[in-house]
């Protein structure tokens, strides 16, 4: 896409944002038409749900060595985890990796596995950081289209409040 965010607006309240983003093409033209507003829209909700982590952050920190990820994998889904998002790392001899991580329909890990998960790899060697699980869906958030997801960062508040994208405006 060749578009620029050329101003926008992030207004606050309690737990909700309204975001309005001002976009345009590269050469500064305004977006011409209903259907290549639309595109944009649909271009920035994937773009969101791409960057959008839940489930289980586990970090692994260990000696780097040939198969280690395919290990750790195997042991995920050996234990029924899934991973939706993974950063992967290396520093000098090390591994530095970061796995979210949800059972394998996409719900919330159960404690027990990931306990298991920990003790099989090695508790000083993987940790939990933290739980981003998508809440389930609440009649308020239904009614504007949104998701309530755990945790209040950027990417979260945008998703949470994509219905507001239909805000984006054409100036010229």
């Amino acid at each position: 896409m060749k578009y620029v965010v050329f101003h926008g607006t992030i207004d606050t309240d309690a737990d909700r944002a309204h975001l309005e983003f001002y976009i345009r093409h590269l050469d500064g033209t305004p977006i011409s038409s209903e259907a290549e507003r639309q595109r944009v829209i649909q271009c920035l909700q994937a773009a969101i749900e791409r960057r959008s982590s839940e489930g289980v952050k586990l970090e692994l920190c260990t000696v780097d060595r040939q198969g280690l990820l395919a290990d750790v994998t195997r042991t995920f889904r050996e234990n029924g985890l899934s991973v939706t998002r993974a950063e992967v790392s290396t520093r000098d001899s090390t591994a530095v990796n970061t796995f979210y991580v949800t059972d394998s329909a996409g719900h919330p890990v159960d404690r027990k596995t990931v306990a298991s998960v920990i003790e099989r790899i090695g508790p000083d060697r993987l940790k939990v950081v933290e739980d981003r699980v998508r809440r389930a869906k609440t009649p308020r958030a239904e009614e504007e289209g949104g998701v309530n997801v755990g945790f209040n960062y950027l990417g979260n508040l945008v998703k949470r409040n994509l219905y507001s994208l239909g805000l984006i405006r054409s100036c010229s």
